[in-house]
């Protein structure tokens, strides 16, 4: 009997694809499409890296830098190492401008949530028509130097007719941009007319994403609308609600504009928020070493309280499993 013998199977040659990859240049498992996929991506990419590079992030460099420096834009910068800081600790204009600063952000803050979150809530619940949406966004398209301006001729103490509405119901008018106790709530309301808007839709579309069988469920366990809104909407609201509270505390310690044209810092400084003094010693005093310094200080300050906000309010995580 005759044993048939099988030759072993011949192996495929192991180098052939990375030998034919190259040849070609082309990076092994990588196609010519997905090449140009990632050409196509930095090709779209490229415009928003450029500004970022030129706009953002060589000022800051270049900020931080010069915050080490006495700089005139007149002279070469001279290195002084942390002597700015130093004045910066001592000059009791600078924490006078950031107790303003603060104030008028407890101010916005506090008006603007709980405004922009009733609106919200009564959007989703009573009504979601788009025009309405649309007027109660009206305001945010305007600029800040125009809002301010218009608020400045309402709000003036003779001629205004905010005032000349006051005095008709027998009130003495009130110099809301001219008086030191008067100013700084006056701005920070002025801006929540101007934000509350799109704050307001930006919790409504956090309110869209909530499923309305929760609600439902809850009606029919004869929950109240009030009983609701803490137990159901306030907790799946967090996550969009802490990314809103940021974003607003960040913008609500820039305020410039706004007093710029309204009250350029008075009256006695009562208004000389943080942005208007780093501005005035840059622009104003040409001291840009020092005025770089306290907008480093300034962003620093603003990093801790977003890192902050972030994980007291847990704004990564959501409750809606």
């Amino acid at each position: 009997m005759t044993i048939a013998s099988s030759s072993p199977p011949s192996r495929l040659p192991t180098g052939g694809a990375a030998e034919a990859s190259s040849r070609t240049g082309t990076p092994q498992g990588v196609s010519g499409e997905d090449r140009g996929d990632g050409r196509l991506a930095a090709l779209f990419i490229a415009p928003a890296l450029l500004g970022f590079l030129v706009f953002l992030l060589w000022p800051t460099l270049r900020g931080i830098y010069l915050s080490f420096t006495r700089f005139n834009l007149l002279t070469p910068a001279e290195w002084v190492g942390l002597d700015n800081y130093v004045r910066m600790v001592n000059d009791p204009i600078f924490w006078d401008s950031l107790g303003v600063t603060v104030e008028y952000v407890a101010i916005n803050i506090g008006v603007q949530t709980v405004a922009a979150l009733a609106m919200a809530v009564l959007l989703q619940r009573l009504t979601q028509s788009a025009m309405l949406r649309g007027i109660v966004l009206t305001p945010y398209l305007m600029s800040n130097v125009l809002a301010g301006l218009v608020w400045l001729w309402i709000l003036d103490t003779q001629l205004g007719i905010g005032n000349e509405i006051i005095s008709g119901l027998g009130v003495d008018r009130i110099p809301f941009l001219a008086d030191e106790t008067w100013a700084i709530p006056t701005i920070a309301l002025i801006n929540v007319w101007r934000h509350v808007g799109y704050t307001a839709l930006l919790l409504f579309a956090g309110l869209q994403a909530i499923p309305n069988d929760m609600y439902e469920a809850a009606r029919v366990d004869g929950a109240s609308e009030w009983r609701m809104f803490w137990r159901i909407t306030m907790p799946l609201l967090r996550p969009v609600l802490a990314v809103v509270l940021i974003m607003t505390v960040i913008g609500s310690f820039q305020v410039f504009d706004t007093v710029a044209v309204t009250t350029a810092g008075g009256p006695a400084n009562a208004t000389n928020v943080l942005q208007y003094y780093i501005y005035g010693s840059a622009f104003g005093r040409f001291q840009f070493g020092y005025a770089s310094a306290m907008s480093v200080a300034l962003l620093v300050v603003l990093s801790a309280i977003t890192i902050l906000q972030y994980r007291l309010t847990r704004a990564g995580r959501t409750d809606l499993g």
